[in-house]
């Protein structure tokens, strides 16, 4: 067993850790999404890997066997949408990583123009001037539900809330007289 006092690792180190292509990609993808450290990014790898992995157990059951577990696979990625309404097991088996990182909540407060940058997405959770559906989530890695993203908000009692605060949609500039 596992030491006690450490909590286990929640992602896969990849197979070959210096190829010259996974390592640009792993890098494109950390400063597009803002991510802090590839520990993030690979822990997205692994949750992807579980539904991919998943999937293809399920296409090895019986049918009868496999419609209860299909349903609830299906109605979960459904409610983050990662895949569409009516979709099958070979759209889950068409994951990719990017579709999960668009989901993270720092995606979205970026995305929502709420951050001028990824970045400043993740400081202002992290400072806790961010809020889903009235509840203050500070963790940057918080995948939101489709039916949350409306209710993503600067959290009440945050300085951001007011007019002319200098963060999210850029100010007009004058024009020069």
């Amino acid at each position: 067993m596992g030491d006690p006092k450490r909590p286990r690792r929640k992602y896969e180190m990849p197979r070959y850790p210096w190829s010259k292509p996974q390592l640009d990609s792993e890098l494109k993808l950390l400063g597009e999404y803002g991510l802090r450290n590839k520990h993030e990014l690979r822990r997205h790898h692994a949750s992807l890997s579980k539904y991919r992995t998943l999937a293809r157990e399920l296409l090895a059951m019986p049918t009868q066997e496999r419609l209860k577990i299909e349903k609830e696979l299906l109605s979960k990625l459904q409610s983050y949408s990662f895949v569409p309404e009516g979709a099958n097991i070979d759209n889950v088996l068409d994951l990719t990583v990017e579709s999960i990182l668009d989901r993270r909540l720092q995606s979205i407060v970026f995305r929502k123009g709420l951050a001028n940058t990824p970045q400043q997405a993740r400081q202002l959770i992290t400072h806790g001037h961010i809020a889903v559906k009235g509840r203050r989530v500070t963790s940057p890695g918080f995948l939101v539900k489709q039916v949350e993203e409306q209710d993503i908000r600067y959290s009440i009692g945050s300085g951001f809330q007011k007019e002319g605060h200098g963060v999210g949609v850029a100010p007009a500039k004058e024009a020069p007289a």
